[in-house]
């Protein structure tokens, strides 16, 4: 049953599990620096994912694969300067957990310790379990993610839609069963049937956070440069542009370029 809506000054892994329970919807979005962090901090955005997308929209990089643990921190901290209320995830980037559990905890280690964040997410089910575990047994606060995981990407070969078929279906609803037993606070779903992803908020306790994964799940993440129309590549079904900065940025370059040119910028008032 949904209450009203409470004003949580700090949101925290015990913030989002109450608002799972009490029925309101958790808010997400990326963001990579500041400036960015602060204004949607500002706004009252729930959860800020440091994505390892930052690899596409800050790097101009094909996929997540090339960002380091070092990029990935120096893009933390920087967030984490920005903001005082959201509870702030760090995505350990590809090759910094899959396959040594003890490496995987030395490279959450070192997010935590040098970007202030306040947790971490890792792409996969019981194929990463133990890098899981093991990161849980140091007190370090782990997001799980199913369905689409960009990092794998190769191995799929596409970017569609994840989990259609019964076989894959049933492996990631145990997957998320998985996830919450050994620990985790929450779990991102990208990109599989709205159905499916209902089923699976349905039968786990904690947090589940859609991308492209319908509205029956407890909260939704969206890429903040493709959510203000910052890019226009990336058109999936599920992307809803709430601004067209692209085209407002242009044209303010335009006007600014028009008014050195023409010796109209500066004026008498924006000079000493």
């Amino acid at each position: 049953m949904s209450v009203a809506k409470k004003d949580y000054k700090k949101v925290t892994t015990n913030t989002l599990a109450e608002m799972k329970q009490n029925g309101e919807k958790i808010s997400m979005l990326t963001a990579y620096d500041y400036t960015l962090a602060k204004i949607i901090d500002g706004a009252g955005i729930d959860v800020i994912l440091v994505g390892d997308s930052a690899s596409n929209v800050m790097a101009g990089h094909e996929t997540t694969l090339p960002i380091t643990l070092d990029q990935m921190i120096y893009h933390a901290s920087s967030v984490v300067r920005g903001i005082n209320r959201a509870l702030v995830v760090v995505d350990m980037p590809f090759g910094s957990y899959q396959g040594n559990s003890l490496e995987a905890l030395s490279s959450a280690i070192k997010i935590m310790k040098e970007s202030g964040g306040h947790s971490v997410k890792l792409e996969g089910g019981s194929e990463i379990i133990e890098s899981i575990e093991r990161i849980l047994t140091a007190g370090i606060p782990v997001m799980g993610h199913l369905g689409l995981t960009p990092q794998s990407i190769y191995k799929f070969g596409t970017y569609t839609v994840r989990a259609k078929e019964e076989v894959e279906a049933e492996k990631l609803l145990a997957d998320a069963k998985l996830l919450e037993e050994a620990g985790c606070f929450a779990i991102v779903l990208e990109k599989v049937p709205a159905q499916l992803a209902q089923k699976v908020a349905e039968s786990i306790n904690i947090p589940v956070i859609g991308i492209g994964a319908g509205a029956g799940v407890d909260g939704q993440v969206l890429v903040l440069h493709d959510m203000l129309g910052m890019t226009h590549e990336f058109n999936p079904r599920f992307l809803r542009r709430y601004l067209n900065l692209a085209d407002d940025i242009t044209g303010a370059v335009q006007n600014y370029v028009t008014d050195v040119k023409s010796k109209d910028f500066p004026n008498k008032k924006e000079q000493y």
